[in-house]
């Protein structure tokens, strides 16, 4: 799904028109953030969620152990 190139490498890449790969990215976008897909897909963690260690053994944990959520870079 994602790639971080442009749609027009993409069509490019898969010798497709790149209103065809954008037809079906916003397809495949629909699909995902749908209820039928995301209610039963997505689960959010609650406060018993185990934390890897592998995370609470990075030196920069310290900075994020209290933090709840992450909106676009910034951190609650």
């Amino acid at each position: 799904c994602v790639t971080g190139l442009s749609s027009q490498h993409v069509a490019e890449r898969f010798q497709h028109s790149p209103g065809t790969i954008t037809r079906y990215s916003k397809a495949m976008l629909a699909f995902f953030s749908g209820e039928q897909f995301y209610a039963s897909q997505v689960q959010f963690p609650t406060n018993n969620t185990p934390i890897s260690t592998m995370i609470t053994s990075d030196p920069c944990f310290q900075f994020f152990q209290d933090c709840i959520g992450a909106v676009d870079g910034t951190h609650i």
